[in-house]
């Protein structure tokens, strides 16, 4: 029996034509026609449950690339593209839940996710509430008419792991999906269908793009939620370019390395700040002591480049805002998984949930692929600038 191929062997030739060109050429279209009635009537017919070209819309060459890449990356069935992360996360919540329904979502949801279940799942007359971000009591939360549990693996800012295999367990229990939003791990170090997820969220803009250069969202699901997606992808005309398809297939072959590189930059400059007299905390699963750490072993192969930093309590939010401006090779920019590093300030304040223990003031750090030892330096003199002027008050 022949060994299976590793899974970055594998990345490398997914999505790819069995035979000729190394990379799929880039298919802009939008008409598809037929050579004849019949053809045009059975393909119509069978668009339903097989992935046939039919019309642009409904996929491409360049996007059925995209989407076959990702179900490798995923170990999934399908997998379907969207503009944003955004849009990706707003059609799996209207897809999969109607009038009546309730959802149970992390307290630690990307912010936006937030506004659009307080603005638009309550106008559509569905239900939500917020759990812990670890998923502890969520057994407990259930109710008769709850459709999903909505998880993120982390959670955004503060980086808690939910068990996966609990949720699973509960969705099974009560009959309602379990979706994740997996953007931190990008399909590569941490797999939520394997996990018992049905549906997998990622902004492709993040990691899987790598290059600061494209706007994406994909999802993919497991066989029993597929069909619920791709009727509400179709009904409400999601699909993306030719072009962006072809950046973020481009991306994805150099993934792990990167990947890779973003981790162990993040570890040595994480090892040098937990050491830092005015950091109180540093904030990532991967780094023993955080409170997700097991969790973390145990589900995930690997790490990224994001790091949140709390600041001693001596330290205000202005200073963290000072700090951050004293940076010169850290852009304050709110996306991350580019090649660059990025800092932003960072509050929990819309948070539903008390916190379980205080926090002082704290930044956002995505830690990219330039040298270490030079952002150790930037962040030095960093904390140098706002200590003295903290002390100079």
């Amino acid at each position: 029996m022949k060994k299976p191929y590793q899974p970055a062997t594998r990345l490398l030739r997914a999505g790819r034509p069995h035979h000729g060109w190394v990379n799929t050429p880039v298919t802009r279209a939008s008409t598809y026609v037929f050579d004849s009635v019949a053809e045009w009537r059975d393909t119509r017919a069978r668009r339903e449950q097989e992935r046939l070209p039919s019309y642009g819309a409904r996929g491409t060459d360049s996007t059925h690339a995209l989407e076959d890449a990702l179900v490798e990356l995923e170990q999934g069935h399908r997998a379907a593209l969207y503009p944003t992360g955004q849009a990706a996360i707003a059609m799996v919540l209207l897809a999969f839940l109607r009038a009546g329904d309730h959802v149970l979502v992390t307290d630690a949801v990307y912010e936006p996710v937030r506004r659009f279940c307080a603005e638009h799942l309550t106008r559509l007359g569905i239900d939500y509430t917020f759990y812990r971000p670890d998923g502890v009591g969520i057994e407990a939360m259930m109710r008769p008419n709850t459709r999903m549990i909505y998880a993120e693996a982390p959670g955004s800012l503060t980086y808690e792991m939910p068990d996966l295999r609990d949720l699973s367990t509960a969705a099974r229990k009560h009959d309602c999906w379990l979706a994740v939003d997996n953007t931190w791990a990008s399909g590569l170090i941490y797999k939520p269908l394997t996990l018992g997820a049905d549906i997998s969220v990622m902004a492709a803009t993040k990691y899987l793009g790598g290059h600061a250069d494209v706007m994406m969202g994909a999802v993919v699901t497991n066989s029993r939620a597929w069909s619920t997606l791709e009727r509400a992808n179709i009904d409400f005309g999601q699909t993306v370019g030719a072009d962006d398809a072809f950046l973020v297939l481009r991306g994805m072959r150099s993934l792990p390395l990167r990947m890779a590189q973003h981790a162990r930059n993040a570890m040595q400059v994480a090892t040098w700040l937990q050491a830092r007299p005015e950091i109180a905390r540093v904030l990532c699963p991967a780094l023993p002591g955080d409170p997700s750490h097991a969790i973390w072993r145990r589900d995930c192969t690997g790490a990224n480049g994001l790091l949140t930093l709390e600041l001693d309590g001596a330290f205000s939010a202005a200073d963290a805002e000072r700090l951050i401006d004293a940076l010169n090779l850290f852009g304050i920019g709110a996306s991350w998984g580019g090649f660059e590093s990025l800092v932003i300030p960072a509050k929990l304040d819309t948070r539903a949930l008390p916190q379980s223990t205080p926090r002082g003031a704290m930044l956002r750090l995505h830690i990219g692929l330039e040298d270490p030892e030079d952002l150790i330096d930037d962040l030095e003199q960093g904390l140098s600038a706002m200590t003295q002027h903290s002390r100079s008050l």
